[in-house]
């Protein structure tokens, strides 16, 4: 059997990252398979749906490499075969016509209620006549459910689950405006696309149950479900904004790498051994439902900074350069000329290596920039006293007369000074990465130096002395 899995959001708000999860799963387990991977938008809440949370949709898939297999499918087109397979039912006996009014159907959850029992439909029209109903009257239509017996799912994930018929209400198959339900709509867009396995949220278990009617009812064979745990906060708390349940866009606006965030993602709820990196071509290699947890997962911020910190580091500097761009940007540095590009390619590496997100690259992306004279904070000033600006002096003789231009030899020059003063190494190093960047967080002061070249490195020296 070919698999063929599908993602299905609703273009009601952004593209939160539990969906992104859920996507990832079904794509991984796909590619794994050699299927094909499906997506559908389920846009029939027509008061909700908006094309600007569609095109957040496309875009966050997009930018994860969750690439599709055929054309999006829109619910909201395939109304008409929804009545279609509706109609079926009802001529094979196999649904029904209600026609309880809403004070009725109030009456009957008071009266459940009441008595302790379950608050579904109590099938009053189900074995009625239609014509027992006034002329004209508004009805909607239920799938007819077995009253005895049980319902078993044989949950990839979950293992085996079972209900007795009895809980599952004739629930509604077609609203009264003639409108199909949601639960009626996933089952027969499913059905048509060829869908084998569902896999998606643990919070669609109790669905699955009634969706089992519904391919009952139609006379089609089920698909395997794999319902996924939850994802909670790192305190065990539901996922909320503040453990970062945010649309997958806003990770990209904060300076994720998308290898980060793919990493991360798929280490929630799924395991390969003791392996913390994983790359997407292992992921594929490697992934199976039989390996995804049973427990609600753990969304550890903590843990994605420092997965991006990593991809950070190994990235080529020209890749990083070319994504930080727009952060460099954002910080004041829009128009940066070719031998300003060609500098903080030199410097990148040492940037990467101390930070954690893209925004902090475009940050630092200062210390490579600015053109002396430079605005030097605090902490920096102090190491610039007249101990400190000697040390430029002499240095700047020292560096000028440095043969090959690499970090090695602006590191010996600095260290054969030190030894030649009997200064330790802060006294030299400190005062010199104040005059070349005005902090005493930035990078290193050889690899700045480095990165400057030898001219830009004395215009700095000279302009502190000045």
């Amino acid at each position: 059997m070919s698999v063929v899995t599908r993602f299905a959001p609703s273009p009601t708000g952004y593209l939160h990252i539990g969906g992104v999860r859920t996507a990832l799963f079904n794509w991984l387990f796909t590619r794994h398979h050699g299927g094909k991977y499906l997506l559908r938008i389920e846009d029939t809440d027509k008061e909700r749906s908006t094309q600007g949370a569609v095109d957040a949709i496309l875009d966050g898939l997009a930018w994860m490499g969750l690439d599709h297999d055929e054309p999006p499918v829109f619910q909201s087109t395939r109304a008409d075969r929804h009545r279609e397979v509706v109609a079926e039912m009802l001529a094979q006996g196999k649904a029904y016509k209600c026609f309880a009014t809403p004070e009725e159907l109030a009456e009957m959850r008071e009266t459940a209620k009441a008595e302790g029992r379950n608050p579904g439909y109590d099938g009053r029209w189900r074995d009625r006549d239609p014509s027992e109903a006034p002329a004209g009257a508004p009805f909607v239509v239920r799938v007819r459910t077995p009253l005895d017996g049980s319902t078993v799912i044989e949950d990839v994930v979950q293992g085996r689950v079972e209900v007795q018929n009895g809980e599952i209400d004739d629930f509604v198959l077609l609203r009264g405006d003639g409108s199909p339900t949601y639960m009626l709509a996933v089952c027969v867009d499913d059905h048509d696309m060829g869908v084998t396995h569902v896999i998606r949220g643990d919070d669609h278990l109790n669905n699955a149950f009634r969706q089992a009617q519904i391919y009952a009812a139609a006379g089609w064979d089920l698909p395997a479900f794999g319902h996924i745990p939850l994802i909670h906060g790192a305190d065990g708390a539901k996922l909320s904004k503040r453990h970062g349940a945010v649309g997958v866009e806003e990770y990209r606006e904060r300076g994720y790498l998308v290898e980060a965030v793919f990493n991360a993602l798929l280490r929630l709820g799924w395991s390969h051994g003791d392996d913390e990196i994983i790359s997407r071509e292992q992921a594929i290699e490697w992934f199976d439902l039989a390996d995804v947890n049973r427990g609600a997962s753990r969304l550890d911020m903590d843990k994605m900074l420092a997965l991006n910190a990593h991809y950070l580091k190994e990235a080529a500097p020209a890749t990083l350069l070319e994504l930080a761009q727009p952060f460099m940007a954002a910080a004041g540095w829009a128009d940066i000329d070719e031998e300003g590009l060609a500098r903080l390619q030199r410097g990148m590496p040492a940037v990467a290596d101390r930070a954690k997100t893209l925004a902090d690259i475009g940050a630092m992306a200062k210390y490579y920039l600015q053109e002396p004279p430079i605005d030097i904070e605090d902490k920096a000033q102090k190491a610039l006293s007249e101990e400190g600006l000697l040390v430029v002096s002499d240095m700047a003789e020292v560096l000028a007369g440095v043969d090959q231009w690499t970090e090695e030899s602006i590191k010996a020059a600095m260290m054969g000074y030190a030894e030649a003063k009997d200064l330790k190494v802060g006294k030299v190093f400190q005062p010199l990465r104040a005059a070349l960047t005005g902090a005493m967080a930035s990078p290193g002061v050889t690899e700045v130096a480095f990165a400057f070249g030898r001219e830009k490195t004395l215009r700095h020296l000279q302009a502190v002395l000045a």
